[in-house]
């Protein structure tokens, strides 16, 4: 795909949430993005912003019935904060079905339309650092939405599903690689200030991320520049998971 052609259009999910904003006003200086969330108010809702459930195959098939984009965004994800030990059985649904079966939906109706596409075309999926490390709680001091343990395996799962689907579709002409943030600074609803200080020193570039510095990665393996870059989890957390 042309970088510099705004014909190509590309699918974005979880579009309304943080990083999906900056991913959508990334990517909107060279494609058409459709941004999709469950989140949309009525208001929000137009040609190129719906409101649609990933977990549900039959809306997602027909998503792809009438749009068919050149690049895929699985930003959509979802998290719980209650204690581990305390986890029921439909907030551990909720989040697979979100982060993990939302995700596969997106894929397999992807691949479904792309089966006999001769123009190279992309994937990128947004994992976490936490599907590759441990979340540490001892900078969770002032943080009560700690990092579960459903979130970091479907994360991880996302890793994996990055991994297995390079492989399958490599008779489609589809790349398909990751990206695991890192802690990434919400000016929206600023995380504690002891969850900050703590973060930025366990970290070796001593500061959060910016949701922008996501943003320019999917950008980058969206587009023919990573054109031999596939299977890959690109890491962006400032060194983090270096130590």
């Amino acid at each position: 795909m042309d970088i510099n052609s705004k014909k190509d259009k590309v699918i974005l999910t979880g579009a309304n949430g943080q990083i999906g904003r900056a991913i959508a006003e990334k990517l909107n200086n060279y494609y058409e993005v459709i941004n999709i969330d469950i989140n949309y108010k009525q208001d929000d809702i137009d040609s190129n912003h719906i409101n649609l459930d990933i977990s549900s195959l039959e809306k997602v098939t027909a998503l792809f019935n009438a749009v068919n984009p050149s690049v895929l965004i699985n930003n959509a994800g979802i998290s719980v904060f209650t204690d581990f030990t305390e986890r029921t059985t439909k907030e551990l649904d909720s989040v697979y079905d979100v982060n993990l079966k939302g995700t596969i939906n997106m894929i397999n109706e992807f691949a479904r339309i792309n089966k006999e596409n001769e123009k190279p075309k992309s994937i990128v999926n947004i994992a976490s650092l936490y599907g590759i490390v441990s979340a540490d709680p001892r900078i969770y001091t002032d943080l009560a939405r700690n990092s579960p343990e459903i979130y970091a395996a479907t994360k991880a799962g996302v890793i994996q599903l990055t991994k297995y689907y390079c492989v399958h579709l490599r008779n489609y002409n589809i790349r398909v690689n990751a990206i695991s943030p890192g802690g990434i600074f919400n000016p929206y609803e600023p995380q504690g200030e002891d969850f900050i200080k703590n973060y930025s020193a366990r970290c070796p570039m001593g500061r959060m991320g910016d949701a922008g510095e996501i943003a320019n990665g999917v950008s980058f393996l969206a587009s023919d520049e990573s054109s031999y870059i596939n299977g890959h989890n690109l890491v962006i957390d400032g060194g983090f998971s270096a130590w």
